[in-house]
């Protein structure tokens, strides 16, 4: 598979599914616009993908959201297949992405550093 094709698309379906969570497209309550998608990974075939979620806040809602997106995957897939203009949409696997909170993590402890 062509590398230029399958970036593009990882860019594609990266700005629909964040374009979904923020309209709130997904009725669950446990999705909330305070997640984003960070990276979005497909298979050399784009027949599977893998998309990371992160989150701003600190507490447990990260996982419930990444459940409640895997829960409405069907869902998901069938806006997608509509929205995208490919012969066929990958089927996503959504993951807990910490790299948000690692950041935000590290920024702090080098702010505390510089304050000494």
């Amino acid at each position: 598979m062509n590398e230029i094709r399958k970036r593009k698309v990882e860019s594609l379906l990266q700005a629909k599914l964040a374009e979904m969570i923020l309209l709130q497209d997904i009725k669950d309550p446990r999705i909330n616009s305070f997640i984003c998608v960070n990276r979005v990974d497909v298979s050399n075939d784009l027949s599977y993908g893998k998309v990371y979620i992160g989150s701003f806040q600190r507490d447990s809602t990260l996982e419930k959201a990444v459940e409640a997106l895997n829960h409405a995957v069907g869902y998901i897939h069938g806006v997608l297949g509509k929205k995208l203009p490919l012969r066929s949409v990958p089927h996503l696997t959504f993951l807990v992405d910490h790299s948000i909170e690692d950041a935000m993590s590290l920024n702090r402890k080098i702010d505390e550093i510089n304050a000494q």
